[in-house]
């Protein structure tokens, strides 16, 4: 499983923007998807999950800002954020995970969001 994040960048407080992770190498819809992000100096964070059926959880911090959603046909998750503060700064990973007679996670290389006052 390969997994490519991408989207991040600089935005003002109050702001927008949208991560991607496209998704590759086995059967998208088996995986669960989702975000973590790692602020500097702090333990990472698990931010939301979608499942293979569309269930969707939220760390409360997010809740009601960020919106998790997939995309079969093109075999990405995406992470919408708006309403950003400062405290959302961080470097966000996406990751995939299936459960066989063990867990099996991937990670992609993050992408880093910094949100200014």
């Amino acid at each position: 499983v390969q997994l490519q994040a991408s989207g991040g960048g600089l935005v003002q407080a109050g702001g927008s923007l949208r991560l991607s992770c496209t998704f590759s190498g086995s059967t998208f819809r088996s995986y669960d998807m989702g975000w973590y992000r790692q602020a500097p100096g702090k333990q990472r964070e698990l931010v939301a999950t979608i499942n293979g059926s569309g269930a969707t959880n939220y760390t409360d911090a997010v809740k009601g800002r960020f919106a998790i959603s997939r995309d079969s046909a093109e075999n990405t998750v995406y992470l919408q954020m708006n309403s950003l503060k400062p405290e959302d700064t961080a470097v966000y990973y996406c990751f995939a995970s299936v459960t066989l007679s063990v867990v099996y996670a991937y990670w992609g290389q993050g992408t880093l969001v910094t949100v200014s006052s």
